[in-house]
């Protein structure tokens, strides 16, 4: 059998998720064949005997990828890629989900009459934990059009939906070295298939992009405490992937990297009240785009700290209480 897709979805701890992302894997109509995979990185909850039930049910539909210990989401995602057999590889993690029965083949009808193109992704409503809908959606264009890698690297890693991508295998078979040290995989993934040919964007809402779920990489960071810290940290992070991104392209997108790397830093500042430097001539102009509100807060918390602690603490209590 010839496999045109492999769909490939990472999960750990979706117990609460993974039905609807599987779901919506079986539930595409295509007229090719493909194979999903689903890497199971030693969840602690009943995700594993979930997908074991769906691969009962499908025998040979679903193909399993796990281990005795947590490999993490790099390790997870790169043995999924090792494991796959299709032309073209789609991804959805596993808490988040396919809505539209005809995705695949919208996006493979595509690829296939335009050979140059290197990675298609779709718009996505977000959604809280269960089913609850936001009426929010991630969305950067409002009409089908052929995207500038640049737009990606501006837009970071959430400009395009995750559920939303897919690309030729081929692409990401000898991935640069930059990839392998990401401190995440979405965003090096963008734009390396983006520079690789070209990036479309179909204005179609097909997936869903789940908030709130507990095991979620934003939520991990939020349990860990210092969160102010571990922003700084992936911040400083971004910078180095950008980085290392412009030395494997040759300077290609040199102007917008450095702009890229400029926002990045001024958000460090940010999150350091560092008011002496934001005001400096090298961010004057980002520093003149914040709100007067943004200002206010900026002013509060670099001359009045202890003040504006108390204010923040008052604001939970009353939060609370209501």
């Amino acid at each position: 059998m010839s496999i045109l897709v492999s769909i490939l979805c990472m999960t750990y701890n979706h117990e609460l998720y993974i039905e609807d992302a599987i779901e919506g894997f079986l539930q595409q109509k295509t007229n090719y064949d493909v194979e999903i995979i689903i890497g199971e990185d030693c969840s602690t909850d009943n995700t594993r005997k979930i997908v074991k039930k769906y691969m009962n049910e499908y025998p040979g539909k679903i193909k399993m990828i796990t281990s005795d210990h947590n490999v993490g989401m790099n390790k997870n995602a790169q043995r999924l890629i090792e494991s796959s057999r299709g032309k073209y590889i789609a991804i959805c993690e596993g808490d988040d989900y396919w809505t539209d029965p005809f995705k695949l083949q919208k996006q493979i009808d595509y690829m296939e009459e335009h050979p140059e193109c290197s990675l298609c992704f779709h718009a996505a409503e977000i959604v809280i934990n269960k089913e609850k809908q936001t009426g929010n959606l991630v969305r950067p264009y409002n009409n089908n059009k052929i995207c500038p890698t640049e737009d990606i690297i501006l837009g970071g890693g959430g400009f395009c939906p995750t559920a939303s991508l897919l690309f030729p295998r081929r692409i990401i078979e000898h991935l640069p070295a930059f990839f392998q040290k990401a401190h995440v995989g979405d965003y090096p993934l963008q734009m390396w298939t983006a520079c690789q040919g070209y990036a479309y964007y179909m204005d179609e809402i097909m997936a869903a992009y789940r908030i709130g779920n507990q095991s979620s990489w934003t939520n991990q960071l939020i349990r860990e405490g210092d969160l102010k810290e571990k922003l700084i940290k992936v911040k400083m992070s971004d910078i180095q992937l950008l980085k290392e991104f412009n030395r494997t392209t040759d300077n290609k997108y040199n102007p917008v990297i450095e702009e890229t790397i400029l926002k990045r830093e001024f958000e460090i500042l940010l999150l350091q009240h560092n008011l002496r430097k934001l005001k400096t001539t090298k961010y004057k102009i980002l520093y003149t785009q914040l709100t007067t509100i943004e200002k206010l807060k900026l002013l509060t918390k670099f001359y009045f700290p202890r003040a504006y602690r108390a204010m923040v603490g008052m604001k939970k209590i009353m939060y609370r209480n209501n």
